[in-house]
């Protein structure tokens, strides 16, 4: 196992060597079986970019002395999806001023405590 987290690593590095500088970060080199490199992508654009530059990538591998013939490009949907920040959202005083006029005016009402509640956002 230690040896195959050793060649994994080994080609990776040779990998980030010969692919372009902008699909580095959305591309990772994988296993090699039958002589056929599995490269591991975030999206299908990453896929369609990598598999035209394939005869010059499978060319460079083999000048790096890695034993490959063919490269198969796999796309990895990752299901990260980063929280939306909520904004706090404020209003003005002469705003605030406003809406708590109109809910004392709404008293006892739902729409007079939901401006209530949203007067209160200063």
């Amino acid at each position: 196992m230690a040896e195959k987290a050793k060649d994994l690593t080994s080609i990776q590095k040779i990998w980030n060597e010969i692919v372009p500088t902008q699909l580095k970060p959305y591309s990772q080199a994988g296993n090699i079986e039958h002589k056929r490199l599995t490269v591991h992508v975030e999206n299908g654009a990453i896929a369609a970019k990598i598999k035209l530059l394939l005869p010059s990538l499978i060319t460079k591998l083999q000048k790096q002395g890695v034993e490959v013939t063919s490269i198969r490009v796999q796309v990895d949907v990752q299901s990260k999806q980063d929280k939306a920040v909520k904004p706090s959202r404020h209003i003005s005083e002469n705003a605030s001023t406003s809406l708590q006029s109109l809910a004392k005016q709404l008293e006892g009402s739902e729409l007079g405590d939901v401006l209530t509640r949203l007067s209160k956002r200063t």
